[in-house]
């Protein structure tokens, strides 16, 4: 099983102050990847303590987390006792991670924004 590292960074989100997007705001992941670029479920729950996120934003420092999965849910945990401090992207389960393709995720104030995968490869 292999781990790739994802790199997502901020997209065009007309309507807020991310109009253009913003290259300094965004998440990397390590995670199992199918061979089509979908999470890998059966991966996942050989390697979990492996899967981690790192929410990066220029105001402040990166917020170091893990990927977790409740159910069919995926979710981004920085504090595994609170629950309200996750994020939940959208459908995470469903998407592609190939370059090029866009995730949303709802931020701290409760607003969906956009990313785009800038980077997949192999963790090393």
């Amino acid at each position: 099983m292999t781990l790739s590292r994802i790199v997502m960074r901020l997209a065009r989100n007309p309507g807020t102050e991310f109009a253009g997007g913003d290259d300094h705001r965004g998440y990397a992941l390590i995670a199992p990847l199918t061979d089509d670029g979908h999470l890998d479920e059966a991966a996942y729950s050989k390697s979990r303590d492996a899967c981690t996120v790192r929410h990066f934003t220029p105001d402040d420092d990166p917020t170091d987390g893990r990927l977790v999965r409740r159910g069919q849910r995926w979710f981004f945990d920085y504090d595994g006792d609170d629950v309200a401090e996750d994020e939940q992207p959208f459908r995470l389960g469903q998407h592609r991670f190939a370059v090029g393709e866009y995730v949303t995720v709802t931020d701290e104030d409760g607003r969906p924004l956009t990313y785009k995968v800038v980077e997949v490869q192999p963790a090393g």
